[in-house]
């Protein structure tokens, strides 16, 4: 089962015209994209994303809007090139959480909870692997990257225990042998969590893409056109806060969540990943407006 979080927030914040051009930078299974696309009448949905595999499955659901979409295969560091092709636009949401699709495919190598190979790519065009990670950097790299990604303060017994046990190939060796070389605690959380999103995030050079979406944000975005951000942990959240408060400061854009949106009771019982999520939103000013 495909949830998109906060779909009705993120559908009120993005304020969908029928006669609209909205980018979807992160389709994943499309259910993001079918709220807007339902909505649109001359209007066109881009819907983009890393993940070819994830974009078939969206085109499929997304058949009956077929007319009003359009699909590209695009990093967050590519949206202006696809702009370029159509146009800015009117608005864009990015959902920066993996998709359900993702974590549970076990052969994609995501899940801590299955045995298949070390991967966790995206685009699976790319050549660099969490193996690659795991099997070649160094202790203290591979330390500082868990700390620094996933606030994993456990990082340096986890590093020593990996270097150790190298060649590490599949994602259930990698989760065990985290699990026996972390300190027990009572957190619900497997103890390998934070050390897979951390390489994770590394694998796809998560960050470094968010970054580059955030600055490019004036020149794909119009005058008057809103931007709708789902984070799912405090590195990304800060990182959007941040590049949201400057654009307002620089007068670029208006804040319109005064305070982050949060999925509420219900959602969070449905849907137990969703609780995590916050939704930022702004409204572009004349100052991002193209010369």
């Amino acid at each position: 089962m495909h949830f998109p979080v906060l779909l009705a927030e993120v559908i009120e914040h993005l304020g969908v015209r029928p006669d609209g051009r909205y980018l979807d930078a992160t389709t994943g299974l499309g259910g993001h994209a079918e709220a807007i696309a339902e909505r649109l009448t001359t209007g066109r949905l881009i819907a983009c994303d890393r993940d070819a595999e994830s974009l078939e499955l969206a085109a499929a659901r997304l058949a009956p809007w077929k007319e009003r979409i359009v699909f590209r295969q695009a990093s967050f560091s590519q949206l202006e090139s696809v702009t370029a092709e159509f146009g800015m636009v009117n608005g864009l949401v990015a959902d920066l959480g993996a998709s359900y699709w993702q974590l549970t495919h076990s052969e994609r190598g995501f899940s801590l909870f299955a045995d298949a190979p070390l991967d966790m790519r995206y685009d699976r065009r790319q050549e660099l692997t969490a193996a690659d990670l795991v099997n070649q950097l160094q202790e203290r790299e591979l330390a500082d990257l868990f700390y620094r990604l996933a606030g994993e303060r456990g990082g340096r017994r986890l590093s020593r225990a990996i270097v150790g046990a190298r060649p590490i190939r599949t994602t259930g060796q990698l989760a065990r042998l985290i699990e026996s070389a972390a300190p027990r605690t009572k957190s619900r959380l497997h103890p390998a969590t934070r050390v897979f999103m951390a390489l994770r995030m590394q694998v796809n050079q998560e960050m470094e893409e968010l970054d580059a979406l955030l600055g490019a944000l004036p020149r794909l975005v119009e005058n008057g056109g809103r931007v709708v951000m789902l984070t799912f942990h405090s590195t990304e959240d800060r990182a959007v806060k941040r590049a949201f408060q400057e654009l307002a400061r620089e007068g670029k854009a208006k804040i319109l969540t005064k305070h982050v949106v949060k999925p509420g009771l219900e959602e969070s019982r449905a849907n137990a990943p969703s609780r995590s999520a916050k939704l930022r939103a702004i409204q572009m000013n004349s100052g991002s407006k193209q010369q």
